[in-house]
């Protein structure tokens, strides 16, 4: 099971056999070379936010693979642009043929007026990871301590969603085996040092790991 991290808060996850593409900002991110050669066989969008939806549609277009959102989102966005949906919402849980991920609520705007935004926790390859999309901190995440996540996807980026401090009390919160942080340094406002992060994580007896846009791990 692999995780590469393409940038601001898109990963694509990979079993071996399918892929998994999360909030693909890849052209507005500096990288519209991902944009043309990624091939998923689904898209996860977490909120109606332009540096999430991203290239989104165009990706579905280009591959037919589905895209993953609220019902909200889809009838908002995606349907309108010809593209096909797989709508849920908050709480509930698809099962597609990598696996299943779960609509997990986030404390952050939609986007769009009445689309709600969301956070996915997948189960593939044998292994939960949590992306929390944009979010600030929350109690609601003590739940998630129940579910024994392998890999925790934060954002650490503050101004727009919780920062580094925040951050790293959702990981006391969720305790996952590893927390890989995102949404940083896209944009002036929302610079940080994520390689502070990890230590903080780690001296509070929490293991991190900073990826390099591009950069690939084996989970």
């Amino acid at each position: 099971m692999k995780l590469q991290f393409l940038g601001h808060a898109c990963f694509l996850l990979d079993d071996g056999v399918h892929k998994v593409l999360t909030d693909p900002f890849l052209t507005g991110g500096g990288h519209p070379e991902w944009a043309e050669k990624v091939d998923p066989d689904v898209i996860f969008v977490t909120h109606g936010h332009g540096d999430h939806v991203g290239d989104a549609a165009a990706i579905a277009r280009r591959t037919g693979a589905p895209v993953c959102c609220t019902a909200d989102l889809a009838d908002a966005v995606f349907v309108p642009a010809g593209v096909a949906c797989v709508a849920g919402n908050l709480g509930g849980t698809v099962r597609l043929s990598f696996g299943c991920a779960k609509f997990f609520q986030a404390l952050h705007g939609g986007g769009a007026a009445g689309c709600p935004a969301c956070g996915f926790l997948f189960e593939m390859g044998g292994r939960k990871i949590y992306h929390a999309g944009d979010t600030a901190l929350m109690t609601d995440m003590t739940l998630l301590a129940d579910e024994d996540i392998d890999v925790a996807l934060l954002p650490i980026g503050d101004f727009y969603t919780m920062g580094p401090a925040d951050a790293l009390r959702a990981v006391k919160l969720i305790r996952p085996r590893l927390t890989v942080p995102m949404h940083y340094n896209t944009f002036q406002a929302i610079t940080q040092d994520p390689e502070a992060f990890a230590a903080a994580c780690k001296e509070a007896g929490f293991a991190a790991k900073v990826l390099q846009p591009g950069e690939e791990m084996t989970l």
